[in-house]
């Protein structure tokens, strides 16, 4: 028996058709588009291509995308004034600042700076508290690890009192999203480098969210029969059979799963869409919850 393949693109689109149609709906009302403002440090090509990338994504859903785009050698002062611009501009309703930055950055006190009525990649450090705090909501989530919770759910993927194993640690994924997963009453296991024996935890996984970065590295014998994967990886490859001489693959080897898994996203085309897509929806959310609290100081 083969997985179900989880198709992240099929998802992104339903919520891309829903971002687009409220886009319109605010810049009818507003006389303005919701605006998404992106602070980039540097020509890192990951993140200069990211950020192209979501550029587009914005103009096909009606949003306007703005960059803020600092040289390399660029001082903290110098990246926390565009982050200042972006604060003050009431066109712009959420900011983006693209990591990682360079290292004569401090990444944390940037974020500070962010508004936290903009921050709609959800890394304020009292948006990521709020996260880790029962009973507490924060405004926005992290859009990759928001991407994987709605591939479950819309999977049909039971949440509760399921065994799900986090491979990674990350501030950007696997910590944010072992966090959703307690909030959505998992029992969660994080694996990292320090962990012993990780195939063995693996498999006694209900739901396994893969964000370590290593191509391939979870195998078909670690997997629970009937587990649904969640494989956030993209990792570039060789592949002399390719025409361009390389390939992405996940952290998953995905055609081992397949035999194993009850179901599995692939890379490309999983998490990826999501990412950009829950980006969007923070971006159109910050947007209508601005215009409503400016209306409400205007009574």
């Amino acid at each position: 028996m083969s997985a179900v393949i989880i198709d992240g693109a099929l998802v992104a689109e339903k919520w891309r058709a829903d971002i687009s149609a409220r886009a319109a709906a605010f810049a009818a009302q507003h006389g303005h588009a919701p605006g998404l403002g992106v602070v980039l440090v540097g020509d890192n090509p990951a993140s200069g291509q990211y950020v192209r990338m979501k550029r587009r994504a914005c103009e096909q859903v009606g949003i306007t995308s703005l960059a803020e785009i600092l040289p390399a050698d660029a001082t903290q002062e110098q990246v926390e004034a565009a982050v200042a611009r972006f604060n003050e501009d009431a066109h712009v309703h959420g900011i983006l600042v693209q990591l990682p930055m360079p290292p004569q950055i401090n990444e944390e006190r940037v974020l500070r700076h962010v508004s936290l009525d903009k921050d709609v990649d959800g890394f304020h450090p009292e948006n990521i508290g709020l996260l880790g705090m029962k009973g507490r909501e924060p405004l926005f989530t992290p859009a990759t690890p928001t991407g994987c919770m709605e591939l479950l759910r819309e999977s049909g993927v039971t949440l509760e009192g399921a065994n799900a194993v986090v491979i990674g640690r990350s501030n950007i994924v696997g910590l944010p999203v072992a966090l959703m997963l307690m909030k959505a009453n998992a029992t969660v296991t994080v694996c990292h480098s320090r962990t012993r024996d990780m195939a063995r935890i693996v498999r006694e996984a209900d739901i396994v969210i893969a964000a370590l970065g290593r191509p391939n590295f979870v195998t078909a014998d670690w997997l629970k029969p009937g587990a649904v994967v969640i494989d956030v990886g993209t990792n570039k490859i060789e592949a002399p059979d390719d025409p361009r001489g390389y390939k992405y693959v996940g952290d998953v080897d995905f055609e081992g799963a397949l035999s194993v898994a009850g179901a599995i996203t692939k890379v490309p085309g999983g998490v990826g869409p999501m990412t950009i897509t829950m980006l969007l929806a923070n971006t159109m959310k910050a947007a209508e919850r601005l215009a409503l609290h400016a209306a409400d100081g205007a009574r």
